[in-house]
């Protein structure tokens, strides 16, 4: 099993506190396991983390990953936007800078959660920071998922693993989400927009 709770730079909630962002996660992967019924030691199982290290993260005491995160809400069959993004008001304004960040253990990668999937729609909304360096490598989402990403700022190389295509500034490409895909920023300071859709 591989734990993935020690990222170069924990969950952090940008313009307030990172312990807020860890215990509001906690809290959510511990209400999703309990409504889908399975056991710490099955969801550890299903996740390919160790159970130790769910319950850690149940506790409030582990800094979950990007990866760990996205491997939780696939074995819960849930958005990874489900674990990470408080409610909100109707109304929402979220600043260049704020909102829930992970960040991945594997490459110079951040993502801000700007929408979670309201009920009766099945989308989330994330800003991406990345530098050049490491491959963000993603396993597949839940079945369905389509992912779209649009280019703010610099370049990447985005897509399906075997295939991924480069993108410049406003460029935009949908693929599947429920395969292994890839996001590489190729200058500095790349910034993107990804909408995943949920069938």
């Amino acid at each position: 099993m591989s734990d993935q709770t020690t990222p170069a730079t924990p969950a952090t909630a940008a313009g307030g506190s990172g312990t807020e962002l860890i215990g509001q996660i906690a809290a959510s992967i511990r209400r999703e396991r309990e409504r889908s019924g399975l056991s710490m030691a099955e969801l550890a199982r299903r996740a390919g983390i160790a159970k130790s290290t769910l319950s850690q993260l149940e506790s409030g005491a582990g800094n979950p990953s990007v990866e760990t995160l996205w491997a939780l809400g696939v074995a819960l069959n849930v958005p990874f936007s489900r674990l990470v993004d408080p409610p909100r008001p109707a109304v929402k304004v979220i600043r260049a800078g704020e909102g829930p960040v992970t960040h991945s253990e594997r490459a110079d990668y951040a993502a801000t959660v700007l929408s979670s999937c309201p009920p009766n729609a099945r989308r989330d909304i994330y800003r991406i920071e990345a530098q050049p360096g490491e491959t963000r490598a993603s396993d597949p989402h839940m079945p369905g998922t389509v992912e779209h990403v649009m280019i703010g700022a610099g370049r990447a190389l985005v897509g399906p693993t075997e295939a991924p295509v480069e993108l410049g500034a406003g460029d935009y490409v949908s693929y599947p989400g429920d395969a292994p895909h890839v996001f590489r920023a190729l200058d500095p300071d790349t910034l993107a927009v990804i909408v995943m859709e949920h069938i």
